[in-house]
């Protein structure tokens, strides 16, 4: 099979190209992104890594940062090291209170449950109350979950919505009023 013809032939320069906007962009996306935006907007990319996390407050090499000491000596010797005052200077401490005002921040609640499993449970806890040997012969339990399985998903349930579970168990009570 012949080749094609211009795969073979050596490329041509194209005046065309901006040669500096394509080396910048090559080096814009060559760079790894920074993921943290505290760090991306104190980052200086004139500077090395070293000396931009030094400016931050933070450390390159946490086994240099905080050292592990091996004997009794050397930890009497870190003591008087660190007494000496060899701190080093933070030039961006806006950065570090930044990343621990976003640590301390309560962590969002990740769990949910689908409509179908609060939808399962409630008919569960509508028709049998607590009796789950009941529950696991019930014609809507469709994958047969054992009682202890079912039990298992109801306090999830409780767990994930505890207001909609309180809620679902008021509204049964008055239902029960009622007749």
């Amino acid at each position: 099979m012949p080749k094609a013809k211009k795969k073979s032939r050596r490329p041509k320069y194209n005046y065309n190209v901006d040669r500096k906007k394509l080396n910048r962009a090559f080096r814009k996306r060559s760079a790894p992104r920074i993921q943290c935006a505290q760090i991306r907007r104190a980052w200086n990319n004139s500077k090395t890594v070293a000396q931009n996390l030094a400016e931050m407050g933070l450390a390159l090499d946490p086994n240099k940062a905080v050292p592990i000491p091996k004997t009794s000596q050397q930890v009497m010797k870190m003591e008087v090291d660190e007494q000496e005052g060899n701190r080093k200077i933070v030039r961006k401490p806006y950065v570090l209170n930044e990343l621990e005002y976003e640590a301390n921040l309560p962590e969002k609640k990740t769990e949910s449950l689908s409509r179908d499993h609060i939808d399962y449970v409630q008919h569960m806890i509508q028709n049998h109350g607590e009796n789950y040997k009941a529950m696991a012969r019930d014609e809507k339990n469709y994958y047969q979950d054992t009682p202890k399985q079912i039990k298992r998903k109801i306090n999830m349930y409780k767990r994930i919505c505890p207001e909609e579970y309180e809620a679902f168990v008021a509204s049964l009570q008055q239902r029960k009023m009622d007749l």
